[in-house]
C-alpha cells in the first residue's frame, strides 16, 4: 500500500471512526511503528498482527479501533512497506547540490537541504553539509543503546580527528580533508548529534578536558580534548548545533505493557525558524516540569528488585535528564538571540557567562585554537550574515 493510499484510508478511517482526532494522529504514529518494525534493519522478532491489534487496545479515545480494518491495515504494511513521502520543492533538491551559496564579499548564505530518508530509522548524511568544527578528540565508549554499558573490552581510549559536520559528529582516523569522500570507518564511528548533549564530565577524573556526550538513544561517549578551551568549544558547538536544529519530538511509542517509553526523536532538522524553535524547546520544558512534579507524586515504595519501583526510578531520571536539556538549549538560543550576531566566535565569547550544565556550573571560554565555523547552512533561512563574518 502506497503512503498516498495509506492517507486516503486513515482520513476515511478518521471521519467514520475516530472518536476525536487524537485517535488518528494514534493510529498514524502506530502505522509508522509499524512500518519500521516490519521493514527496518536489525530488527529481531517482527510485530504480529494480533499484537498489533492489542498494542492500540483503548487508545481511541478510550475504546477500541475496529479490529477488522486493523488487520486489514497491517497486512496491507506487511505486503508492501510505505514509501515516505517527499515535498515536489525538497524532491527538486538533489543531495549533491550546493548547499553553500556564495555571496557577495565571499560570505556563505542559508540554504535549506532536506533529506527525504526515514527520520526514524536513517542516518541523514548531506553531501555537502557545513562542518562546524574540527579537531583531534579521543574517545571512550562509556554506554551503548538506552545506557547499557559499554562491555569491557570495547571500552578502550582511541584518538580520532573529529569533524562536527551537519548534525552528525564523524569520528576519522585520518586528518580532515575537506574535499575527501568519506570511508567506511567514517560512518561506521559517526555519531548523530540530534537531540543530543553535551557536559563537562565532572564525574570521570582518570583524565583532563573530558566532556560527555549523550546522544538521542541514550548512548554516551567520553570525549577528550587537547585543553579546557576545546573542550569548552566543544560543547557550546555540539549543544548549539543540537539546540537550533533539532525536531520536534513525536509520540512515545505504543505498548500493551504499559511499560514507560521515550518518545521517539527524529534524526531529519527541524523545520521551525529560530525563535520558533526557542517556543518549541520552552514549550517541551515546562511540559517536563510538570511531568515530573505529577511523577514524583506518586512514587511506589522503594524496592529495588520490583519492577514498578524500576520504572518509576526510570521514568524520574528520563524527566530530569530533558529538563536539563531544554534548559541547556533555551539557554543557548537566547544567548544567541541576545548576541544579535550570527558570528559563531563571537557567540562563543558571549557565553563567558554561566551556564547550567547537567546541574553544574559550567563557563564557556573563547578558544583561540578551534577552526572558523561557516554559517549554519542546511537548516536555518532566516538568518542574512553580515559581509566576511562567519556566521551561524
Amino acid at each position: 500500500m502506497s503512503a498516498y493510499v495509506c492517507e486516503c484510508v486513515l482520513l476515511f478511517f478518521y471521519l467514520a471512526h475516530c472518536a476525536v482526532a487524537d485517535g488518528a494522529h494514534t493510529l498514524t504514529c502506530a502505522l509508522m511503528l509499524l512500518n519500521t518494525d516490519l521493514h527496518g534493519h536489525n530488527i529481531g522478532k517482527k510485530m504480529s498482527c494480533q499484537q498489533f491489534i492489542s498494542n492500540l487496545d483503548g487508545l481511541n479515545n478510550g475504546k477500541d479501533f475496529p479490529k477488522d480494518l486493523l488487520k486489514v491495515l497491517y497486512n496491507s504494511i506487511k505486503n508492501e512497506k510505505l514509501e515516505w513521502a517527499v515535498e515536489e520543492e525538497e524532491l527538486r533538491k538533489s543531495l549533491s547540490e550546493l548547499v553553500e551559496e556564495q555571496c557577495e564579499g565571499g560570505s556563505k548564505r542559508v540554504a535549506r537541504v532536506t533529506d527525504s530518508s526515514n527520520p526514524f530509522i536513517a542516518i541523514p548524511i548531506l553531501l555537502n553539509a557545513v562542518t562546524y568544527k574540527h579537531g583531534v578528540l579521543t574517545r571512550k565508549s562509556h554506554a551503548e543503546m538506552d545506557g547499557k554499558r559499554t562491555p569491557r573490552g570495547r571500552r578502550g581510549w582511541k584518538k580520532f580527528y573529529a569533524v562536527l559536520k551537519g548534525m552528525i559528529l564523524y569520528l576519522q582516523k585520518d586528518e580532515y580533508k575537506p574535499d575527501a569522500d568519506l570511508s567506511e570507518v567514517d560512518l561506521k564511528n559517526a555519531v548523530r548529534i540530534h537531540h543530543a548533549l553535551a557536559t563537562r564530565a565532572t564525574d570521570y577524573s582518570k583524565r583532563a578536558n573530558v566532556l560527555k556526550l549523550k546522544t538521542s538513544d541514550w548512548r554516551v561517549f567520553l570525549l577528550q580534548a587537547p585543553s579546557e578551551e576545546e573542550m569548552m568549544s566543544w560543547i557550546f558547538r555540539i549543544n548549539l548545533v543540537a539546540a537550533l536544529f533539532s525536531a520536534p519530538a513525536f509520540p512515545a511509542a505504543i505498548g500493551s505493557m504499559k511499560k514507560f517509553c521515550r518518545p521517539i526523536l527524529p534524526s531529519s532538522s527541524t523545520r521551525h525558524s529560530q525563535e520558533e524553535q526557542l517556543v518549541s524547546h520552552e514549550r517541551q520544558l515546562k511540559q517536563m516540569g510538570v511531568e515530573l512534579e505529577e511523577h514524583r507524586k506518586n512514587q511506589p515504595a522503594v524496592d529495588p528488585k520490583s519492577r514498578e519501583w524500576e520504572e518509576y526510578r526510570l521514568k524520574e531520571h528520563y524527566l530530569t535528564y530533558e529538563k536539563t536539556r531544554y534548559e541547556t538549549y533555551i539557554s543557548l538560543l537566547q544567548a544567541k538571540i541576545r548576541a544579535e550576531t550570527d558570528d559563531l566566535e563571537k557567540i562563543e565569547t558571549s557565553m563567558m557567562g554561566s551556564l547550567f550544565m547537567d546541574g553544574r556550573e559550567c563557563l564557556l571560554r573563547k578558544t583561540q585554537s578551534s577552526p572558523s565555523i561557516m554559517d549554519l547552512s542546511h537548516e536555518q533561512n532566516s538568518v542574512r550574515p553580515k559581509k566576511n563574518t562567519q556566521t551561524v
